[in-house]
C-alpha cells in the first residue's frame, strides 16, 4: 500500500536519450508532503534528466524512462502530458532562468496563472503573494525581463511557477551563475514557502552546501544512479559523504585545496 505521506516516488528508474545513450541507471527518491528534498550531485550526475523523466519532459528531448516507475500522488507521470501535470500541482524551473525576455516581469508572472485558467482576482491575489515572497519583484515589475539581473530572471521564474499554485514546485539548478547572496535570499524565500504554507519542493543543486543546509532530507546521484539518501542533517555532518560524492574533498587530507 502506497505511503499517503509520500507526494512523488521515484523508484529505480532507467533512461535512455535517442534509445541509445544511457542517461539513468537505477535513481530513486521520494518527496514527503511538506518537506523539502535536495537531489546533490556533480555536473553529469544525472539530476536534470531526473527531474525531466519526473515532469514527463524527456520525450521532447528525444529521452525516454526504459524501465521503473514515477508516480505523484500515486499516479504515474509517465503517461500525462507535462501540461496536465502543471495543472495537477507537479510545476518545474527549469535550469537556466527562463523568462520571455520581452515581456515585463509582471507579465512573465501572469503568464504562470493563465494555464490553470484563473481569474482576474485571482491573479491579482496570486501576484501579491509573488511581490510578498520575492519584494524585488514589485520594484522591477513594470522592468523588461530581458533587463533584469540574472537574480531577478530566477525569482522571475520561480514566481511564475508559483502563480500556477503548485503542490509539488521542483527546481533545477536554481543557484546557477548566481551570487552567494542571491542564492542565500532565494533559499530563504523557499524554505519560508515550505515552512508557512506548507508547500512541498524538489531541488536539484550542484552546491550542497546551500542545498543541505534548508533542505529536509537529501538524495545523492552520481553516475546516473542513486548512491546514498537520508537526512539533510546526516548527510551535512559526514566529512566522507562530502569528500566522495560531493566533491567536497577536504584539503588537509588531500594536500590540495578542494576543487
Amino acid at each position: 500500500m502506497a505511503d499517503p505521506a509520500i507526494l512523488l516516488d521515484v523508484a529505480a528508474i532507467q533512461a535512455t536519450y535517442s534509445q541509445t545513450i544511457r542517461a539513468l541507471n537505477g535513481v530513486s527518491l521520494s518527496v514527503r508532503k511538506g518537506k523539502i528534498l535536495a537531489v546533490l550531485g556533480s555536473n553529469g550526475a544525472g539530476k536534470t534528466t531526473t527531474l525531466r523523466a519526473i515532469s514527463n519532459l524527456l520525450p521532447a528531448e528525444r529521452g525516454q524512462v526504459t524501465s521503473g516507475s514515477i508516480t505523484f500522488e500515486g499516479d504515474s507521470v509517465l503517461t500525462r502530458k507535462p501540461a496536465d501535470l502543471v495543472r495537477a500541482g507537479l510545476v518545474q524551473v527549469l535550469e537556466g532562468r527562463h523568462c520571455f525576455k520581452s515581456l515585463n516581469v509582471e507579465e512573465n508572472l501572469v503568464s504562470g496563472g493563465l494555464g490553470r485558467s484563473a481569474t482576474r482576482a485571482q491573479i491579482a491575489s496570486d501576484l501579491e503573494f509573488v511581490y510578498q515572497t520575492f519584494p524585488r519583484l514589485k520594484e522591477k515589475r513594470r522592468v523588461s525581463a530581458g533587463l533584469i539581473s540574472g537574480g531577478e530572471q530566477q525569482m522571475t521564474a520561480i514566481g511564475r511557477a508559483l502563480m500556477s499554485r503548485p503542490r509539488l514546485l521542483v527546481l533545477d539548478e536554481p543557484s546557477m551563475g548566481l551570487a552567494p547572496m542571491i542564492i542565500r535570499d532565494i533559499f530563504r524565500a523557499l524554505k519560508r514557502l515550505n515552512r508557512e504554507s506548507g508547500l512541498s519542493i524538489l531541488v536539484a543543486e550542484q552546491n550542497s552546501t546551500v542545498a543541505l543546509q534548508y533542505a529536509d532530507f537529501a538524495t545523492v546521484v552520481e553516475n546516473g544512479r542513486t548512491v546514498l539518501s537520508g537526512t539533510a542533517a546526516e548527510l551535512r555532518s559526514r566529512e566522507d559523504i562530502k569528500a566522495f560524492y560531493l566533491g567536497e574533498a577536504d584539503s588537509l587530507s588531500t594536500g590540495r585545496p578542494a576543487a
